[in-house]
């Protein structure tokens, strides 16, 4: 098991993505891949990066619900990411890996622990504020409205998922209620 560690940079959550005039600001990114796209998060709403382990299925869930798996006795909601998100699903292989996001739901509400599939985990990588590109509004695989910024990595632009809105506890709510299964 491979734990990533946090950081606390002391910035606003809220105001990621918006780029610090004294161009001081470092942020952290985990890497990763769904299918042969690569996309980037925040490092600071990773708990830890696990081996896929046994789910257990939940009926009458959308393709993106996995199931659920036990983290050291709490039960954790696994999410396939590239299904939530419209791309094909994740095809479990050995590198495939399942990060564990903390979402906080608001001021007052706290948190909100999920796993995400992902195919594979590349690295943690440092970006500073003049690294990060607003979202262009066409040609991004995914709704834009889910990209947080664009991330320059080695000369390379990689999409920053805004995870909060994707795994939003509300917005998964409502995307369950609304499945209706075909039998």
């Amino acid at each position: 098991m491979l734990t990533a560690s946090t950081t606390s940079a002391g910035t606003d959550p809220s105001l990621a993505g918006t780029p610090d005039p004294t161009g001081a600001g470092v942020h952290q990114f985990l890497r990763f891949a769904l299918g042969a796209e690569r996309y980037a998060v925040r490092i600071d709403a990773v708990r830890e990066i696990l081996e896929v382990a046994r789910m257990t299925p939940l009926p009458l869930m959308p393709r993106f619900v996995l199931g659920v798996m036990n983290l050291r006795g709490a039960v954790v909601p696994v999410v396939d990411l590239g299904a939530r998100l419209g791309l094909p699903p994740a095809n479990v292989s050995r590198r495939s890996c399942v990060v564990i996001v903390d979402i906080r739901q608001g001021p007052d509400e706290g948190t909100h622990r999920l796993g995400m599939l992902v195919d594979s985990v590349y690295e943690v990588v440092d970006a500073s504020d003049q690294e990060l590109e607003v979202v262009p509004r066409l040609g991004t695989r995914i709704d834009a409205e889910l990209i947080r910024s664009m991330v320059r990595i080695r000369d390379q632009v990689t999409p920053e998922l805004d995870i909060g809105s994707i795994l939003d506890p509300n917005t998964l709510s409502a995307l369950i209620a609304e499945h209706r299964p075909t039998h």
